[in-house]
């Protein structure tokens, strides 16, 4: 089990050439293998299930800081099923400046402080390179206005797009709603399996994504970010957006509350940010206080063909294409590129 891995630069040069592939790509390497949900283990891991919901759910982590700002949105910064019944300019436009505010404030101010004033150093940091300033490949020749224009425009639209929809759909009875009072129970388990539903389908629409005349048409777009930062998360091409944000339409058969859909569309477009940011998670007095980067991700944007999914559901290990971090894994993943490649 690696805690992470030395800078090369920090290597003897007598001992560069006993170093894995892994070890040079990689500037920090959290313990591997990585880890799936245990929910699909078999035989059950019951403590292991205990300790997955427990770090998501309990702690100080994205779950449950995105139930709190939901519940909070649905207070104060959310129009009212009754407002909502007549799609109008003034609710649908609060709705867009709230998501555009949440987006910059969390996306700039990941950006800020990891990669442009480095508060953290190295820290956790997975990719040793810095994110390019510029590049021809990107809109405006360069990665972060590249990344900005398309989170923005494309991203915090359709996202926007999607909650005025379901929250027409609900408040005129074309999407069944949950009242949480008469329903706690059936409340939290609809939270709590939505990040399973996410994962499940962002690996096939994600799968779909990657045949070669959408990925051209599209989804290049979102890999142009070889090496990410919070502001990628959410660059993609308007119809990827589309195809990312639709599994809230689970909710036109599934009921539910208003905050189910807001902390839905905040997990898909919140932790879009957060999960690129490019460092684990953020240092406080040398621990790790809040989990951030996803290694299991940021593998599938250096190396393309593993990891379409995340780890909540493991279709990746069903069909072959889990990198799980560790030096045997990455030569599997060698062997099934070149096989897909042709040799």
């Amino acid at each position: 089990m690696k805690k992470g891995v030395a800078p090369m630069t920090d290597v003897p040069t007598g001992e560069k050439d006993s170093i894995s592939e892994m070890e040079r790509h990689w500037l920090y390497r959290p313990d591997v293998p990585i880890q799936s949900s245990p929910f699909f283990a078999w035989p059950p891991q019951p403590m292991g299930i205990v300790h997955w919901v427990a770090a998501r759910w309990f702690a100080l982590a994205e779950n449950l800081l995105l139930t709190l700002l939901a519940i909070g949105c649905w207070y104060w910064v959310a129009p009212s099923i009754e407002e909502a019944r007549v799609l109008s300019f003034g609710w649908i436009f609060e709705v867009w400046l709230r998501n555009m505010v949440l987006m910059t404030t969390i996306a700039g101010g990941l950006h800020l402080y990891f990669h442009v004033w480095r508060r953290q150093g190295q820290g956790l940091k997975f990719d040793p390179r810095d994110i390019p300033p510029k590049g021809r490949v990107f809109t405006f020749d360069s990665q972060l206005w590249d990344n900005v224009f398309w989170t923005l425009a494309s991203g915090v639209t359709l996202w926007t797009a999607y909650e005025v929809m379901m929250f027409w759909a609900m408040a005129n009875g074309y999407a069944p709603m949950l009242d949480w009072e008469s329903n706690p129970v059936t409340f939290i388990v609809i939270l709590f399996l939505t990040p399973m539903w996410i994962s499940f389908h962002f690996y096939w629409i994600h799968r779909v994504l990657h045949w070669p005349p959408l990925y051209r048409m599209a989804h290049a777009l979102h890999h142009r970010n070889t090496n990410v930062g919070p502001w990628s998360g959410l660059s993609m091409h308007p119809i990827e957006t589309f195809m990312f944000f639709s599994s809230v339409c689970i909710h036109f058969l599934v009921a539910a509350h208003p905050v189910h859909i807001l902390f839905h569309m905040f997990h898909q477009g919140i932790t879009a940010a957060t999960s690129h940011t490019g460092f684990e998670g953020l240092l406080v007095k040398d621990k790790n206080r809040l989990h951030l980067g996803n290694f299991h991700h940021q593998m599938h944007h250096r190396y393309f063909e593993c990891n379409y999914g995340n780890l909540e559901v493991p279709w990746d290990k069903v069909f072959g294409s889990f990198h799980d971090g560790t030096d045997v894994s990455h030569a599997r993943f060698k062997q099934r590129r070149k096989h897909l490649m042709g040799g």
